[in-house]
């Protein structure tokens, strides 16, 4: 597909690599910092490459779940997130096994520049028995990916490819491989294994766990994972992943102790022992949680001191950088630059003319009507209505808790509740929330902000574009109580009487505010020039 040597963001080496693997399908729902995998294989696989985007996580690992079932390869993408969203499709893929390589892109998110948590899905494989890889270069998440998929068929599993935000957005040059072809579809040779009955998982559950000794020695074999012993030291360090770049820029590229990069899991702990019983101390360089630093010390000696994120070594929170991992290393804190009093902070906003607006501007009046009324909102762009000027919401936890939040809320005795969801939301985890809502009849107001696409991660399709109205009525709202306006400042006093009307409503309503995001409107209109 593509010859020469390219430029690309670690996302967009994973997807290479998907294709070059010959998947059948990607399968993904857009999320930063992972969106640009599927955008990329979207742009250049072959029609015949399923490539559409999902309606959330779990509906794409069950997706390529029957990809792998039929014999064929498949990608999953998504952000750390998103991983809760799957967990029981990922965790019980380990139970049924894979036939069709199958292989998960998590994208973490460490300081949490657009998620709610900083959580490390690397606890996620370990818990499901999954290999799992961490590049630390593009070129590393090229070949990683391409080895993923062989190991995945190798060992029936599916595999976790864990990066990072500095990694995924980050750009750098990849030499490809020769591509492969799809495979023709085949079926399981065990099929009785993806029929998870009790007896059948009892059986599958023994027969995952006795595969760890062999996955692991995979690991202590793995060329990814890297141990250099030469250089004697009281003191050994283990960078996992991207920490491996930050180590050698901490050092200068030259090894001054016994080292271990990796990057291939389960943990090789005797690769662990072998360097404990040389050192005195082991610090551990890790961008997430101290995943890697607990198990640490249930390998080695009580004698040998583990260091790191625990210790207080490295900072307990936020990212990695050169700085603070030379810091550790050397026990010389960098100096802090100072923030100049000429730079203004600038605090993210909607856009000018975005329809959010107009929907801020009248619930915040309306709501204030009331001593007791509470907003549940949710995760899009239109969390940003927690902010000045607008400061027109209470809570914002993950996708779709805004109906059930209000729900509940009103369930307690709360009045009025109203819940503020996006369009793309809706139909990612919203609906079911909607349904319990309508069978218990509750009293609450749901606004589908709907701009007509999945506007914070770049302007994905959404999935409900155009059905809302009737995914409502088929969930069972009243159709009297299902409004649609038009968000623009022309339309302020019908809005506003809609809202009064539809709060008062001692039952279910449904307000659809549409207008198109002003961005994806841009865009579509640079296209046309």
């Amino acid at each position: 597909m593509i010859k020469s040597n390219l430029l690309l963001l670690g996302n967009e080496a994973v997807a290479l690599a998907a294709i070059d693997s010959g998947i059948s399908g990607v399968y993904a729902y857009p999320g930063t910092p992972s969106t640009e995998a599927t955008e990329f294989i979207q742009k250049y696989a072959s029609e015949s490459t399923h490539s559409r985007w999902c309606t959330n996580e779990k509906t794409a690992m069950e997706a390529a779940l029957g990809v792998s079932y039929v014999g064929k390869r498949a990608l999953v993408c998504m952000k750390h997130v998103g991983l809760n969203v799957c967990a029981d499709a990922f965790i019980n893929a380990s139970m049924t096994g894979v036939n069709g390589g199958l292989v998960v892109l998590v994208a973490d998110d460490p300081s949490m520049h657009s998620s709610q948590n900083e959580q490390d899905s690397r606890f996620y494989g370990k818990f499901s028995f999954a290999p799992i890889f961490e590049p630390s270069t593009q070129q590393e998440a090229y070949n990683m990916t391409r080895a993923a998929f062989e190991l995945s068929e190798e060992v029936g599993l599916p595999v976790l490819l864990r990066v990072v935000t500095r990694l995924a957005h980050s750009r750098a040059q990849i030499v490809p491989q020769p591509a492969q072809k799809p495979a023709d579809i085949h079926f399981p040779a065990n099929p009785g294994n993806w029929i998870l009955l009790p007896v059948v998982a009892r059986r599958r559950n023994n027969e995952v766990i006795a595969q760890q000794p062999m996955i692991e020695q995979k690991a202590i074999d793995s060329p990814f994972n890297i141990y250099d012993c030469s250089v004697p030291s009281k003191r050994g360090i283990i960078a996992c992943g991207i920490a491996w770049n930050y180590l050698m820029e901490a050092i200068g590229g030259k090894i001054c102790g016994p080292v271990l990069k990796v990057s291939q899991y389960p943990l090789p702990k005797a690769l662990i022992a072998d360097m404990a019983s040389k050192v005195d101390e082991i610090l551990v360089i890790e961008d997430g949680q101290p995943f890697v630093e607990d198990q640490v010390k249930g390998v080695i000696p009580g004698k040998v001191v583990v260091k790191g994120r625990l210790s207080g070594d490295l900072p307990r929170t936020g990212e990695l950088t050169p700085d603070n991992v030379k810091a550790a290393i050397t026990g010389v804190a960098e100096p802090v630059l100072e923030t100049s009093e000429y730079v203004v902070p600038r605090p993210p906003a909607l856009c000018q003319g975005c329809g959010h607006r107009d929907v801020y501007n009248s619930l915040k009046d309306i709501i204030a009507q009331y001593p007791n009324g509470k907003v549940f909102s949710d995760i899009g762009c239109y969390t940003l209505g927690a902010l000045p000027p607008f400061k027109a919401i209470n809570s914002t936890v993950d996708m779709g808790a805004s109906i059930t939040m209000a729900k509940g809320a009103a369930d307690a005795g709360l009045f009025p509740s109203v819940a503020v969801i996006g369009d793309s939301t809706f139909t990612h985890s919203g609906m079911t929330g909607l349904l319990d809502a309508v069978n218990s009849n509750s009293s609450i107001t749901v606004i589908i902000s709907d701009n007509l696409t999945t506007a914070m991660t770049g302007g994905q399709n959404s999935a409900g574009t155009n059905k809302f109205e009737q995914i409502c009525l088929g969930i069972g709202v009243d159709p009297a109580h299902i409004k649609v306006v038009t968000p623009v400042p022309a339309n302020r006093e019908q809005i506003d009487q809609i809202l009064k009307e539809e709060i008062e409503y001692r039952g279910v309503s449904v307000i659809i505010p549409r207008r198109e995001c002003m961005q994806t409107l841009a865009r579509k209109k640079r296209k046309k020039l």
